[in-house]
């Protein structure tokens, strides 16, 4: 919603992207509360920084006791971009940003061997990552009825 942000924008698709987020929020009167990457957008739920596939890309954390997952939004697309961290779709809107964001996500999830769950990733959407010589390798979680 950003004017500055908006005005940056050089690309048809992200003026449209801009123009049609725009539209949905004028449509709500704009009412709508803003939150913090680092900080609980509700009890047990954090709000991560992933920006480059979009400005302001958001993924969360959620907690509960000693478990947590992380819903990474679209850091990945599919599962292929975390094998290859470098490769960049037309989605990616900076994809510098992206491929750092992608790094240093996968990063903090192999080291605390936390699950993450993948929007485009198949059923059940649940895996674990490893770190694999320069890149990054997902072990999907069986899926399970009680998770």
């Amino acid at each position: 919603m950003d004017d500055a942000e908006m005005g940056k924008q050089t690309s048809d698709r992200m003026k449209g992207v801009f123009a049609g987020l725009r539209r949905v929020f004028d449509a709500f009167g704009r009412k709508v509360t803003q939150y913090e990457a680092g900080k609980e957008v509700a009890s047990g739920i954090t709000a991560v920084a992933t920006h480059g596939h979009t400005p302001g890309h958001m993924s969360f954390v959620i907690a509960q006791g000693n478990g947590k997952v992380f819903v990474q939004s679209d850091v990945t697309n599919i599962p292929l971009f975390v094998r290859n961290p470098g490769w960049h779709l037309m989605f990616d809107q900076d994809p510098q940003a992206a491929e750092a964001t992608r790094r240093k996500t996968y990063d903090m999830l192999a080291s605390e061997k936390m699950m993450v769950q993948g929007f485009h990733y198949p059923f059940p959407a649940l895996a674990h990552i490893e770190k694999s010589g320069t890149a990054y390798r997902e072990v999907p979680v069986p899926w399970n009825p009680t998770i």
